[in-house]
């Protein structure tokens, strides 16, 4: 399993007609009238390959998709643009678990201008001025105001793991091989000194053995300090965490009704 995670970046629109839908399944789409063979039809001509409830909320979004072009009473070059549209916002959304809303939101007003103003091979005007504001009002209402709903159902969850390495005492290696050169006279003299360094090393041991608990203890005891430390440090963070992404959510539902045009106009 890829564990890598993306960081948020910025994406450039480009033109998306006939990108996912073809002239030949629009018709078989305008055929469909009931909302079960339209998600069929959608989840085979735009190959949805998921496991529910992933699957089940990614059709709705299309089907309603489709039903708004219906209502707006656009073609099939319009319906097919719009659909690839919001199939790329939904795959800018879900392509990390980061928070990328300023991203995306971008993203969405440069495939909407993308498709709105005729320029020729970087833009076409496929959508008037007028339908291209009442897409964005579509989108924001359905997708960009649910936007952490999608985030949470079709990325993964991110949690930090702390792992702590605690490093003090070197082992000590194994002991030299004795050189089979050296004479027979030397090895039983060397033989004679650690005899008797080992009956002067058997008055230390008790001694010796007293201080490694000590030690053992004491180290135990930093461990858990340290370990205590680190946690009143993640909580401490955490908090910090949930503040700001309550922030960043808190602005980001505020942009999205301050871009929303006047809807009390002229009757």
């Amino acid at each position: 399993m890829d564990t890598t995670i993306m960081v948020p970046r910025d994406f450039t629109a480009k033109l998306l007609l006939w990108k996912d839908i073809s002239y030949h399944d629009m018709e078989l789409i305008d055929q469909v009238q009931t909302i079960p063979d339209l998600e069929r039809t959608l989840c085979s001509v735009l190959g949805v390959d998921l496991p529910e409830p992933k699957k089940g909320v990614l059709l709705e979004l299309y089907v309603q998709t489709v039903l708004f072009c219906r209502e707006q009473h656009f073609n099939k070059e319009q319906t097919s643009a719009l659909l690839s549209i919001v199939k790329s916002i939904h795959e800018a959304n879900v392509e990390t678990p980061l928070n990328n809303s300023e991203q995306c939101l971008r993203y969405c007003n440069d495939l909407l201008l993308c498709h709105s103003v005729r320029r020729p091979p970087f833009s076409i005007n496929l959508f008037s001025f007028e339908e291209a504001n009442c897409i964005l009002n579509h989108i924001q209402d359905h997708y960009l105001r649910h936007y952490r709903l999608y985030k949470y159902i079709f990325t993964p969850q991110v949690k930090l793991d702390l792992f702590l390495t605690y490093s003090g005492t070197a082992e000590q290696g194994p002991s030299a091989a004795e050189d089979s050169s050296v004479p027979a006279s030397v090895i039983n003299m060397r033989e004679e000194e650690a005899d008797k360094k080992r009956s002067d090393s058997s008055e230390t041991q008790e001694t010796t053995t007293t201080e490694e608990e000590e030690a053992s203890d004491g180290s135990t005891d930093l461990k858990a300090l340290i370990e205590r430390e680190v946690g009143q440090q993640m909580q401490q963070v955490s908090r910090l965490l949930d503040e700001r992404i309550r922030g960043t959510v808190s602005e980001h539902n505020s942009r999205i009704h301050d871009a929303k045009p006047n809807q009390k106009g002229k009757k």
